[in-house]
């Protein structure tokens, strides 16, 4: 099938490569002319673990194709794909600017029988918004487009995996062709096992919302029992593998730390919000949901003070500035919230991480970076680990207490385990367990 995706964005880009990889004709389009330039030279926008792989592979074989011109495309397309940001509004409101200027787009230009996917996180009832643009852009001529809605549900850092071995697929539609059209796109995946599940589009357009913000939800539910089993001396780690051995709870979402950040949980978490209060339900739990998260970054930084009594003059190193390990992304990263924190508060700040020492430099501008975690240690009175890069792990714990000041651990990842950094001779603050006085 002759597909094109609008938006070349980490959900935009794996869209493109993984449809690619099942056989279709794919170009990808963005208005941003620089970002189309570099992928037509091999260059990702982003970091993302096999996406280079996948992209450069599927551009070879000649598959997949990029252009700043979706005029070019669109007129020829079966499917387009419709994968631009929508950023939360002041008012926590999903922003659909670009959205709308997709769908103008894609109405002025479809000349036959096409299928308009919301890949896209948006509210529910977006989808009557857009066919009336659609409608609008054909000069009241009712083309044959039928819109359907398809969210995504990868994780950055394991996004590819995500995409060629979903758990399950989502398609929100109203007429039978645009689902057999989406059977027909996904019919490898769902040949090889996936789950297709087949909704109306405001359940399709609700669904991803409201599993997002529960998984949310366990995170936060996590650290703010982190909280109380500080508090009962007890271990918030072997809490949590208690409650995860019950299949009806399960392990995953459960690891309390730093809090969630990216560019998902906490924006689909506004955006939920919102979309409650116009639908005239209260929903607490969604605000509380967000307080927690925010709580979790005041306890690592008043167990930093704690150890530190004063921050200013003291140097104080990050491990991790991504939102997760895997990614490069700092959209609302954990770490960089930390770290304003603790510029704030007089402290000069150190970060170190694999990937995201770009991004987060011109996120946090008073942020001073290391591209080797020693150099970053050296003369410091605490380290922070931020986020759970398993590089951290092979960390030479001995070096790095030789190197600092003050030899001082605040583990808000819960990456090491108490007694190896104790024998290592470090004060150790981890999160929701015992650690030392």
């Amino acid at each position: 099938m002759r597909v094109v995706v609008i938006g070349t964005g980490h959900v935009g880009l794996v869209t493109c490569g993984t449809l690619a990889a099942l056989g279709h004709e794919v170009v990808g389009t963005d208005a941003d002319q620089e970002k189309i330039s570099r992928l037509q030279s091999g260059i990702l926008p982003f970091h993302e673990p096999d996406l280079d792989a996948l992209v450069e592979e599927q551009a070879k074989d000649g598959r997949l194709g990029f252009t700043d011109d979706a005029s070019e495309a669109i007129p020829n397309a079966d499917v387009v794909f419709i994968c631009v940001s929508t950023p939360p509004r002041s008012t926590g409101e999903a922003n659909l600017v670009a959205v709308e200027q997709a769908v103008r787009l894609v109405g002025h230009q479809a000349s036959g029988r096409t299928v308009v996917v919301e890949k896209s996180t948006v509210p529910a009832g977006t989808a009557q918004r857009i066919r009336h643009v659609l409608l609008q852009e054909g000069n009241g001529v009712r083309k044959e487009l039928e819109v359907v809605s398809n969210p995504e549900f990868l994780r950055e850092g394991s996004a590819v995996r995500d995409s060629l071995e979903p758990d399950r697929i989502l398609v929100g539609a109203e007429r039978d062709w645009a689902f057999g059209v989406m059977r027909e796109l996904y019919a490898p995946l769902i040949a090889n096992g996936a789950r297709l599940i087949e909704t109306d589009i405001n359940t399709a357009e609700l669904a991803k919302h409201a599993s997002n913000a529960f998984l949310a939800l366990k995170i936060s539910y996590a650290n703010a029992l982190a909280r109380i089993c500080e508090r009962a001396e007890a271990d918030v780690v072997a809490v949590a593998e208690v409650m995860g051995a019950d299949p009806r709870i399960g392990p995953d979402f459960l690891r309390a730390g730093l809090g969630y950040g990216g560019s998902c949980f906490p924006k689909d978490l506004q955006a939920f919000q919102h979309l409650a209060a116009s639908l005239h339900y209260d929903f607490p739990l969604l605000r509380e949901i967000g307080r927690i998260n925010d709580e979790a970054i005041e306890a690592t930084l008043e167990k930093v003070r704690a150890g530190l009594w004063n921050l200013e003059h003291k140097r104080v190193v990050l491990l991790g500035l991504a939102f997760k390990p895997g990614t490069d992304d700092v959209r609302f990263s954990p770490p960089l919230a930390l770290a304003a924190r603790l510029l704030d508060g007089g402290a000069t700040v150190v970060g170190h991480d694999p990937q995201a020492m770009a991004n987060a430099k011109e996120e946090c501008p008073g942020l001073l970076a290391s591209t080797d975690p020693y150099e970053a240690a050296e003369g410091a009175h605490c380290l922070v680990v931020c986020t759970e890069w398993p590089e951290f792990r092979s960390l030479d714990l001995r070096r790095l207490r030789d190197v600092m000041a003050q030899p001082f651990i605040v583990d808000a990842r819960n990456l090491f385990e108490p007694e190896e950094i104790l024998a290592a001779g470090f004060s150790y603050q981890p999160t929701g367990r015992p650690g030392s006085p």
